[in-house]
């Protein structure tokens, strides 16, 4: 079940507000727990269980941690390196076993059996959730969850269960005790998943046939090549970042407030700033669970390398069993490492529009690296970007691309900016709604790219 389907809108959403906000106080919690189970065993109940068995382990870990061991730093050591062990284990196997034995006969000729195992959806994020809760009982920064049935709660909340943002048990741990719905919060949440609703149908769905038309069949022309490469721009951004706009308003409408996982990422004037603004929730993960912990900048310039270089190879990774994402993951580990090197007065000097280009320019490289079917297929890719004896070639595929969806990439860019900072009036946010509607009615191709990491 994802939230822009009919059954959807217009089956579970009613029926769990509905219930989540008329049932007593004492069962809201396990109300909202049942619908986020059906919610996530609605296409595959089986792996309902593995997200069952990694909410008890974390839960077990973290209450043995207060409960036997106080005072004994070894022994709470001991229990997070296990539960860490068997998150990763589990991450590793589903995710990453194929991977790891395909590589290992082509490197070593091991002969090994190659296994094919359907992924869980959402898996990296509700394993690295249960990872930040452990931990965070570990740091003294939350008090370990006494109640099996709501750490499992925490982990399978179903608006931000299969695609993001990561939400770190601390931040809700007071409201999933207690909480409660003002209308403000229920008005903002209406308006919040209405815009997110929107982009997802509007502008990511109709930008994703440009870009799959290209990268699929490979560009034609160098026009057709930054049209494709432009267009997956915009759709991977509306796209993931209305999926957190409809997951922080659904919160919203049940009494959670979830921390914004997008800032406007390409009016970035710098790589440090694109990642302020990308994915927040992920980028801040990694930053105090793995970078941090490592050492973070503070054992000087070459430790510190190390510990971004373990950081990005370890993000590419994250997006997927493919060397492709682990190459975009060091291709940002170098483009950081070189800012870092520049001094902030040089960079200060350069006008703002032009940082804001030169970012977009690399952030487009780096998307070409991340959609494309592998390594070599993506450096065919940016050969024909930039060709530049190609220039007057513009060719049938770009033609027919523009004319389709040049409306809906001039949309998406427009938007990409903080033009528009008021709250809509209610009309508009019907209007919308009622054209984003019309959109999902007549669309057959609506994924969620980030369904699969």
């Amino acid at each position: 079940m994802v939230f822009s389907q009919p059954v959807f809108l217009f089956g579970f959403l009613p029926l769990v507000l509905g219930f989540c906000h008329l049932a007593p106080k004492r069962f809201k919690n396990y109300i909202l727990l049942l619908f986020s189970l059906i919610f996530y065993g609605w296409g595959e109940p089986r792996f309902v269980f593995v997200m069952i068995a990694v909410s008890l382990v974390n839960f077990a870990a973290a209450l043995a941690m207060a409960r036997f061991a106080a005072g004994r730093p070894a022994l709470r050591r001991a229990l997070l390196a296990a539960a860490a062990a068997a998150n990763v284990g589990l991450l590793a196997y589903f995710k990453y076993a194929g991977f790891f034995a395909a590589n290992l006969n082509t490197l070593f000729g091991a002969g090994l059996n190659v296994p094919v195992i359907e992924l869980p959806i959402g898996i990296s994020f509700f394993t690295f959730q249960a990872m930040s809760y452990t931990a965070d009982v570990y740091r003294g920064v939350c008090a370990a969850q006494k109640n099996p049935f709501y750490v499992l709660l925490y982990i399978s909340l179903f608006p931000q269960l299969i695609a993001g943002p990561i939400v770190r048990y601390s931040d809700i741990e007071s409201e999933i005790n207690e909480r409660s719905v003002s209308w403000t919060d229920m008005s903002a949440g209406v308006e919040r998943f209405i815009i997110g609703f929107a982009k997802k149908v509007i502008i990511a769905d109709q930008a994703a046939y440009i870009a799959d038309a290209v990268f699929d069949m490979g560009p034609a022309s160098p026009a057709a090549a930054w049209l494709g490469a432009i267009a997956y721009a915009l759709q991977i951004y509306y796209d993931f970042s209305a999926y957190s706009d409809m997951a922080i308003g659904l919160g919203l409408m049940l009494g959670f407030h979830f921390l914004e996982n997008f800032n406007y990422p390409y009016a970035a004037v710098s790589i440090s700033d694109f990642w302020r603004r990308w994915h927040i929730s992920l980028s801040t993960w990694f930053r105090d669970y793995v970078y941090i912990p490592l050492g973070g900048s503070r054992r000087g310039a070459a430790r510190r390398t190390l510990n971004l270089l373990a950081v990005w190879f370890l993000t590419g990774l994250w997006h997927g069993a493919r060397w492709n994402f682990v190459l975009w993951g060091l291709y940002y580990f170098a483009l950081l490492s070189l800012e870092k090197l520049i001094p902030a007065r040089t960079l200060e000097k350069i006008p703002s529009i032009l940082r804001r280009l030169a970012v977009l320019l690399l952030v487009l490289v780096g998307w070409v690296f991340f959609r494309a079917d592998g390594i070599s297929a993506a450096i065919d890719y940016l050969r024909v970007m930039f060709t530049p004896a190609a220039l007057n070639n513009w060719q049938y595929q770009f033609a027919v691309l523009f004319r389709q969806g040049w409306m809906y990439l001039l949309l998406g860019g427009a938007l990409s900016f903080p033009l528009v900072k008021k709250r809509l009036p209610a009309p508009a946010l019907l209007a919308i709604f009622g054209a984003a509607v019309l959109f999902m009615i007549n669309s057959t191709y609506s994924p969620f790219i980030y369904f699969r990491f």
